[in-house]
């Protein structure tokens, strides 16, 4: 059988994706090749707001559209948290929930022999075990993630997920290990490390986030680890000084902020405030020189005045940030926010996403001007023109740089020369 998988949301999704094509490919499947009609079409899911939900309806519709003899494979969030709803897409001939992808290969030989749809969403449970997915590899990419935890307990006000992916939940560091070798030796050189709640690594198991950098940076062969998002408070001056002893952690740490205002912050029940966010960024900046500090931010949260957003404005400033996804808030039902008062308009959340834009969209300006002058080591992503390649330094500035050869997935010495629109330019020294 041909098959193929359609991967909406976060990297956790892209490495679950990841994890249920070699499932496939290790009974006998092969990938489909980019064009033709596959057999088996695999839809992972997500769920973060209702928009998201109204793309994974489009992106089903069209993977039959597209596939008509396919077995569709609906998984992911959405089947989790809104199983009624997910049930009702007809064009999905399997229908499964985040917690059981080990039956994925039962349940699609067993509709090509009856062909009766299947529904199979298993609720989450307190004290469930880690999902024991596994790679070796990771098609089309020179990075490869890899999920070691899953869940969150926090129940922001916004958020669906605790719903969707259940309690905090992480992986051994012995498959820590065993998966990170795998994909060292596959000739990876890099492996970003990610989570539903990364922060929480090991909370269940009695180890500490650090304990699994550890052990992926211990791993012969890998030259560079890369953490996903991260929950802010977690990272005390102990933590920070622990991970700075491992040379091949990449010094680039995405801080989840969603607001630069304190009151925001309360109302959206997250557990830090901008004292002790500014407090740990300028820990980071002096443990690691020329860290890049990455973030998300949200505008127009329910009851958000424009002092509020002038405050959160102010502090996206003052931070300086690498990088920033800046996202207008999104009506979630399910959520606490959904149903809080003072809910914005589109017409201010627009304006106010256009003018954190603005001033996020200079401050990575001033960061990538800092870069001018300095030599790294670029990991070479893709040829986007003849000769001319895109790839990542260990802060994760993107640089573009003039080669010869098959440089995918090589680590070549740049020296950046300029910068150009939200790259930099470089070329070896």
């Amino acid at each position: 059988m041909k098959i193929s998988a359609i991967t909406l949301g976060c990297k956790v999704n892209q490495y679950e994706s990841e994890a249920m094509l070699s499932q496939l490919c290790r009974a006998g499947c092969t990938l489909c090749p980019k064009g033709e009609a596959a057999d088996v079409v695999i839809l992972n899911s997500c769920t973060v707001t209702a928009a998201s939900d109204q793309k994974v309806r489009q992106t089903l519709h069209k993977a039959r559209r597209e596939n008509p003899d396919a077995v569709i494979v609906l998984t992911g969030c959405m089947p989790q948290a809104f199983p009624e709803e997910s049930e009702a897409l007809s064009d999905a001939d399997i229908v499964l929930g985040n917690s059981n992808r080990a039956s994925l290969l039962n349940h699609i030989m067993t509709y090509l022999s009856t062909r009766q749809r299947i529904i199979d969403i298993v609720p989450h449970e307190t004290g469930e075990q880690f999902e024991p997915l596994e790679i070796d590899s990771f098609h089309d990419r020179t990075r490869a993630f890899l999920k070691i935890q899953d869940g969150c307990n926090r129940f922001c006000a916004y958020c669906i997920i605790p719903y969707a992916r259940g309690r905090v939940r992480s992986k051994p560091l012995a498959d820590i290990q065993k998966e990170v070798a795998a994909l060292a030796g596959h000739g990876f050189q890099e492996i970003v490390l990610t989570g539903i709640n990364l922060s929480c690594y090991g909370q269940d198991l009695g180890l500490h986030l650090c304990d699994a950098v550890e052990a992926a940076c211990a791993v012969e062969g890998i030259q560079r680890v890369r953490l996903g998002s991260l929950e802010p408070e977690q990272l005390s001056p102990d933590v920070i000084a622990r991970l700075s002893k491992q040379d091949k952690l990449c010094p680039q740490f995405h801080l989840s902020l969603q607001s630069g205002c304190d009151a925001t912050l309360r109302r959206m029940n997250r557990h830090y405030d901008t004292a002790e966010y500014r407090k740990i960024v300028a820990d980071l900046r002096a443990t690691f020189p020329n860290c890049a500090i990455t973030t998300d931010i949200m505008v127009g949260f329910p009851g958000e005045t424009d002092e509020e957003f002038g405050e959160s404005l102010a502090f996206a400033k003052e931070i300086g940030f690498a990088r920033v996804h800046v996202f207008a808030y999104s009506r979630r039902p399910g959520t606490k926010a959904n149903d809080a008062p003072n809910q914005l308009t589109n017409k201010i959340k627009s304006a106010r996403s256009k003018e954190m834009i603005a001033v996020t969209t200079a401050t990575q300006q001033a960061f990538l001007t800092k870069q001018v002058g300095t030599t790294q080591t670029v990991l070479a992503e893709r040829e986007i023109a003849p000769g001319c390649f895109e790839g990542y330094t260990p802060n994760y500035t993107p640089v573009h740089f003039s080669g010869e050869g098959p440089l995918g997935g090589k680590l070549c010495p740049i020296t950046i020369t300029g910068v150009e629109g939200d790259h930099c330019i470089g070329a070896k020294p």
